[in-house]
């Protein structure tokens, strides 16, 4: 299996948000899954069906969650076993994370990415060899730049 990276359940959350909070969260995740060659977990297909139908920025039909399931059967996807949880567990102990996101990691390492994309870890650390990035942060500098009127007061 060869992947670029490996996607966190909530980059395929954000995909699927009807939010308009997270427009700029939704555009991310709609890049990362349409740009890169990337795997997933059984656990990233649970969490997503879960939580796809039963929260407010998605709630969608059992149906039309199952729908996104089988679009993404196309991309490697690394079952939950023995071997996986065992990994997991490990890596939970070792960096002092919860037990699910040591088993994204595991699951990444396994399928071979060197790269999660997550928000629920430490942007820039490497964890047992794989980097967690946050696809979602704002760019350094970028509240700043958005702004063109000066703070009133200010001089």
């Amino acid at each position: 299996m060869i992947v670029e990276c490996f996607l966190d359940t909530n980059v395929l959350l954000y995909a699927a948000s009807r939010n308009p909070a997270h427009l700029l969260k939704k555009t991310r995740a709609i890049d990362l899954i349409d740009s890169k060659r990337f795997g997933l977990s059984a656990q990233v297909l649970q969490e997503f069906y879960a939580n796809a139908i039963r929260k407010a920025d998605c709630k969608m039909s059992p149906a039309v969650a199952l729908e996104w399931i089988e679009s993404l059967e196309e991309f490697p996807c690394i079952p939950v076993d023995v071997s996986l949880v065992k990994s997991a567990a490990a890596v939970s102990e070792t960096y002092k994370i919860s037990y699910w996101d040591g088993a994204i990691l595991a699951a990444a390492k396994t399928i071979g990415a060197s790269v999660v994309y997550t928000e629920d870890l430490n942007h820039g650390q490497v964890y047992d060899g794989v980097t967690a990035i946050n696809p979602f942060l704002e760019p350094a500098g970028s509240f700043h730049e958005a702004r063109a009127e000066p703070f009133e007061g200010a001089g």
